[in-house]
């Protein structure tokens, strides 16, 4: 069967079909466009492309399905996999399908042009993308479609083969131990245990037992042997929050550990050896912490293998619907009631809060509201008080110097791609320049007595 030099791209979508083939002749590449995925299983009969990027989601044979058919039938071939329906499970669906990378829309071109170029040389020097086969486990409720959480998904993704020291970085509340349950749960240690320990709730004196054990009789009170976390978690994870705050004589002492594999319980004279894949994870500034002399440089970089960073909730406002919805299906099934629904005014609302305790606080708000709402819809009114007083201060008008415009526009961008608004997209400029010159004529209500101004080539005068 003959080889073309080809790029294919499959998507339901003409516009995305479209966009591609410019940017792909672009740089140089030939492309042939379909609109489903049985089309192009016919056209596979004939020849066969250096690469396919195809989407998810398209009436008839998803684009799931369709890489399942093409690493059993063309395993050589590269496959790209393109959504909007960005979710985790989509993520890890695709790459334990063997998918080359996963490419969340709206995407950037030149972002989506170096993956397929990165792709094609894979496949021009007759090398094959990694594959991984076996059903896929229930996951965690991980959700968003924030750009930031895609990045998260991605990385889970990449970890799925792999069984690295991972860093968890983010702020309290984000989720840092969920993602740390999936990471071990699609790891090749998903079988055996997953232990979870938080350094900032034990307090000193019995941090180094509960890491390592103890001997009976080792010290007043230890009256039986006792396993430590490290042995409890052999052969599996061991995920260890708020690693910052370890202090600074187990911090040499976990780094032994990490360097040998073998520790002593207190009070023993046995070594005792253990396999264990460490996830951290910590609100602070690691980096910031060993330049004060308060964490370990050699130990911070011996977790610092790979770094996984959870954004806060404010940096992915459009995932607090989302994330409202779920938390009261769930706590509405939790407590056998009806679910709330929040109205589209409580919706914005809630965008706007500042959330300091990001996701942690978002899903006790639900709680409160599931428990303490009587109408099944959920208004402005109904929210609790401190959170009907919070706004973020980049929306309010004393702080307008600081408002956060250039994310509030990628925010309406990716809205506006996602829906095909392609039309609004491009009136951005014409529209904004009329704005300004409105403000401006505003500003100065029509007359030059003030002093010349410029706003970024506007001249006010």
């Amino acid at each position: 069967m003959p080889i073309v030099n080809e790029i294919w791209v499959v998507d339901d979508d003409q516009s995305i079909r479209w966009v591609l083939e410019k940017a792909l002749q672009k740089a140089g590449q030939d492309a042939r466009l379909f609109e489903s995925a049985e089309h192009v299983l016919e056209a596979l009969k004939d020849n066969q492309p250096r690469v396919i990027a195809t989407d998810i989601h398209m009436p008839g044979m998803s684009g799931i399905e369709l890489l399942a058919i093409l690493k059993e039938q063309y395993p050589q071939i590269p496959i790209v996999i393109m959504t909007a329906y960005s979710d985790l499970d989509s993520a890890v669906s695709a790459y334990e399908g063997g998918a080359f990378e996963y490419l969340p829309k709206p995407f950037d071109t030149n972002e989506a042009i170096d993956i397929i170029e990165r792709a094609y040389q894979l496949a021009t020097h007759d090398s094959a993308a990694d594959t991984a086969t076996g059903e896929l486990t229930e996951l965690p409720e991980i959700i968003g479609e924030a750009p930031a959480m895609q990045e998260v998904f991605r990385a889970i993704g990449r970890l799925m083969r792999s069984d690295v020291t991972v860093l968890v970085t983010g702020e309290s509340g984000t989720g840092k131990e969920l993602v740390a349950r999936v990471l071990h749960t699609h790891s090749m240690r998903k079988d055996s245990p997953f232990i979870a320990l938080n350094m900032a709730a034990i307090p000193k004196d019995l941090m180094e037992s509960e890491l390592f054990g103890h001997e009976k009789g080792a010290f007043t009170g230890a009256n039986t042997q006792r396993k430590g976390r490290f042995e409890q978690a052999n052969g599996g994870s061991l995920f260890m929050d708020e690693i910052g705050d370890m202090p600074a004589e187990l911090q040499t002492r976990l780094l032994r550990v990490l360097a040998d594999g073998e520790f002593y319980r207190i009070g023993g004279h046995t070594p005792i050896k253990v396999d264990v894949r460490i996830i951290a994870a910590t609100h602070q500034d690691l980096q910031q912490r060993v330049e004060t002399g308060q964490f370990r440089e050699d130990l911070y970089h011996r977790l610092n293998v790979i770094r996984i960073k959870i954004p806060a909730l404010r940096e992915r406002v459009g995932d607090i619907p989302l994330l409202a919805k779920r938390f009261l299906m769930q706590i509405a099934q939790e407590l056998d009631v009806e679910p709330k629904v929040l109205t589209e005014e409580a919706e914005q609302h809630l965008m706007k809060a500042r959330w300091p305790g990001n996701v942690r606080e978002l899903e006790n708000t639900c709680r409160w509201l599931t428990v303490m709402c009587h109408s099944r819809e959920v208004y402005v009114r109904d929210l609790p008080a401190e959170l009907k007083d919070s706004q973020t201060e980049v929306n309010t008008p004393d702080n307008a110097n600081t408002f956060d415009w250039q994310s509030a526009m990628q925010r309406w961008l990716e809205n506006a791609y996602q829906s095909g608004n392609f039309e609004a997209v491009k009136n951005v400029i014409p529209e904004a320049e009329q704005t300004l010159i409105r403000s401006a004529l505003e500003y100065t209500q029509g007359k030059n007595t003030k002093p010349p101004t410029c706003w970024d080539g506007v001249v006010i005068l």
